[in-house]
């Protein structure tokens, strides 16, 4: 472990709530329009088109572009899908940011300082760089640099997304960590020579609807990002 001199981190469900957090801004912007739907619901249908369209472009199919243009793709097929074609461009415009306005997991804010004690810390997310940088103004991220999809112009899981992190260190990929809720996310950063670490949110897509456990192999398992870092620590002592 003394060997990783870089972390770098999914987001989306990691380290962010995404889940409530799109629900209540969903609410926000809709319910005062007299619209009443199942704001949960809406969320997960928002979430539902995320991979689909980020295929889109891993695939060649379409040129690269930000994920927030995808988002407001997305978001205009659910509610076309929920007959809210009436739902106008300003307020399009607005819940398309909700996005940027997710909070935080309660562990994590401590947890990233904990761990930059001892090493380098960025996203590695398929969110683009304004929308990180949003996130992290808005939940207190204390990141060294901007890194992900925007930097590597792909979508996560392609190799080129954890490649391009470690390299923006100037570091081998086995000196960067990959630190991550989703099991799929640390197996292909792990295909490319990174290290990886799994964080437990079971209840991210819902209670017990989200991941406890990792399912494939990774160098470090924690509950949250304090107990990695405690993990972490014990090297460097």
């Amino acid at each position: 472990m003394q060997q990783i001199k870089a972390l770098v981190f999914d987001v989306f469900g990691t380290l962010v709530d995404w889940r409530t957090s799109i629900a209540r801004e969903t609410e926000r912007s809709l319910a005062p329009l007299g619209i009443t739907v199942d704001w949960l619901a809406f969320a997960d249908a928002w979430r539902d088109q995320y991979q689909p369209a980020m295929e889109e472009v891993r695939a060649g199919r379409i040129p690269f572009c930000k994920l927030d243009r995808l988002h407001r793709r997305n978001l205009d097929v659910v509610l076309a899908d929920l007959g809210l074609d009436a739902v106008d461009e300003p307020v399009r415009q607005q819940l398309n940011l909700a996005w940027h306005r997710l909070d935080a997991w309660p562990d994590v804010s401590a947890g990233l300082r904990a761990l930059r004690r001892h090493h380098r810390l960025a996203p590695c997310s398929n969110g683009n760089i304004s929308l990180m940088v949003d996130l992290a103004r808005r939940n207190d991220f204390p990141w060294d640099a901007i890194l992900g999809a925007e930097v590597a112009r792909d979508y996560k899981p392609k190799p080129v997304v954890y490649l391009a992190a470690a390299d923006a260190f100037d570091l081998r990929p086995e000196e960067t960590m990959m630190v991550a809720a989703h099991s799929a996310d640390l197996a292909a950063a792990a295909d490319v020579g990174l290290r990886t670490a799994f964080i437990a949110r079971p209840d991210e897509f819902g209670p017990g609807r989200g991941e406890a456990a990792a399912t494939v192999a990774v160098d470090v398992s924690a509950k949250n990002l304090l107990a990695l870092a405690q993990a972490l620590e014990q090297p460097h002592r």
